[in-house]
């Protein structure tokens, strides 16, 4: 497959980009508007926020269904259909998270003022600057608002010993991948003179440089995106932070940011370094082998809900990167893309999927806390069908998912992750998809585990679980789409195919 073939159509830079104007834009006034809020559940600047997100995510799903590729800002901003309908997943998922974690963060004193929602804009912008990301600066500035605004997101509950040591973790060991990346893009800037992808590309591919200048600064952007997937051996932070913090921010971490990582691993990898997928996609496998041989086996031993979550969520990470093993297939020296749009897309898939499942499973864990309470114990759990069955049935869809068991939509998303793998009809990316089936197995016993304490084990408290009839609204919806994605997943699989196919012949 050609890679940057064909000319863009070329548009005001202000085109390009204007989603994430209105967003900053409204992400700036809802901070002014907050000033002037005196009601204690922040109810104008909810409105407000969910409103801009709505509004964001219906125009990105407008300019990624026209499926043209244009560029702004001299090359630095790329739109195209990928970057759209991430955007569009990220927006849906922010706001959802919002609508989940507004009780407990009222529970708690999160809603003092309005720095819930004007950090978590500031975040997806964030991520929308990386996924629009055309160069090298662009995507490390987007990376940074991000991480800047989780950090401050993480340590919300200023009287909270545990989030503010979560908060401290994350900020140090953030800081050490950034410096990783930005020190791995610094090498190949320096290699190949141009911080432009498709420049690189270009250059790369031309041959003309010493292989290993460009190997030692790819490994050093691969560790970079290794940490901020969370995968093994770069998982540290992971399983600390996704326990310490506030759990509605736990939330905010494990969904949205997964697209713009899934993002920027295409943005970097793909469209800039594709000459080199022989030594990037070596890496990754072994990432993603010990990934979910580490996730599984250590989530088995956990009794915290959200320390055995952020394990699972490692294991998963290594299941989304077999997707990016197979879309260069290597016969000698010569590298075959056949399959490229097939197995990108699959990973495309699996990390909207995943997103969408981990909303609904910490939705029912936010609904769950109260006041003084924090429902983070997989005992919390017991007897959860007796005090109320349709929160019950939400997380066994979801862990059943999780668990890849059909007709749930995770078992599609590890089928047409493991599809490439096969197709390639070469031995050793058989075995890693015998392999991955086999950690998925025991992976299963955790999630199941959880199923049998809500439906088998006696109540801990007798009380019935109430919650607003908004947060009721989005979990039934939210768990309803698990079943029916699950049940009718080519719609779905085929948007991320085209997405991916009209991004990789731009």
């Amino acid at each position: 497959m050609e890679m940057n073939a064909v000319t863009p159509w070329l548009v005001p830079s202000l085109v390009v980009a204007y989603p994430e104007i209105i967003l900053l834009v409204m992400a700036c006034l809802i901070l002014l508007v907050d000033l002037g809020v005196k009601n204690p559940n922040r109810t104008p600047t909810h409105v407000l926020t969910l409103l801009t997100l709505a509004v964001v995510a219906v125009m990105h799903a407008l300019l990624a269904m026209q499926e043209h590729t244009a560029y702004g800002f001299g090359n630095m901003v790329v739109s195209d259909p990928m970057g759209h309908w991430l955007k569009c997943f990220a927006c849906i998922a922010m706001g959802v998270m919002l609508v989940y974690a507004r009780p407990y963060a009222k529970d708690r004193g999160m809603l003092r003022g309005g720095e819930l929602y004007t950090l978590s804009l500031f975040a997806l912008m964030g991520m929308c600057v990386m996924i629009s990301g055309n160069n090298f600066l662009v995507i490390y500035v987007g990376l940074e608002l991000l991480t800047l605004s989780s950090y401050a997101l993480v340590a919300l509950r200023r009287d909270h010993a545990a989030s503010t040591e979560a908060a401290m973790k994350y900020f140090i060991l953030g800081a050490l991948a950034s410096g990783f990346l930005l020190y791995g893009l610094s090498m190949l800037y320096g290699a190949t003179g141009s911080l432009d992808i498709s420049t690189v590309f270009k250059q790369v591919g031309s041959g003309s440089f010493k292989h290993q200048v460009l190997v030692f600064g790819l490994v050093f952007i691969v560790v970079g995106l290794a940490f901020k997937l969370g995968v093994v051996p770069f998982h540290m932070w992971v399983p600390d932070v996704y326990q310490g913090a506030p759990t509605a921010i736990t939330l905010m971490i494990g969904s949205a940011p997964k697209l713009a990582a899934f993002a920027i691993c295409i943005r970097l990898l793909v469209e800039g370094l594709l000459p080199l997928a022989k030594d990037w996609q070596q890496m990754l496998m072994f990432l993603s082998i010990a990934s979910l041989l580490v996730g599984n086996l250590a989530a088995i031993a956990q009794t915290n809900l959200k320390r055995m979550l952020a394990f699972s969520t490692i294991a998963q990470m290594g299941f989304l990167l077999l997707g990016l093993l197979s879309g260069v297939v290597f016969t000698g020296n010569a590298g075959n893309t056949s399959g490229a749009a097939a197995a990108y897309s699959a990973s495309m898939f699996y990390a909207v999927t995943y997103v969408l499942t981990t909303l609904a499973t910490f939705g029912v864990i936010l609904l769950l806390s109260r006041d003084g309470f924090e429902s983070e114990e997989i005992a919390d759990l017991a007897g959860l069908n007796q005090r109320s069955p349709l929160y019950a049935a939400v997380m066994a869809i979801c862990l059943f998912s999780l668990a890849g068991i059909p007709p749930m939509v995770g078992f599609f998303a590890k089928l047409s992750v493991l599809q490439p793998l096969i197709a390639t009809g070469q031995t050793m990316y058989i075995a890693l998809a015998v392999y991955a089936v086999i950690m998925s197995l025991i992976g299963a016993f955790y999630y199941l585990r959880i199923v049998k304490v809500m439906y088998f084990d006696a109540p801990i408290t007798v009380g019935l679980v109430s919650a607003s009839m908004e947060v009721r609204t989005v979990l039934a919806i939210n768990g309803a789409l698990v079943i029916l994605l699950g049940l009718f997943p080519s719609g779905l699989l085929q948007l991320c195919l085209q997405a991916i196919i009209k991004t990789l012949a731009a």
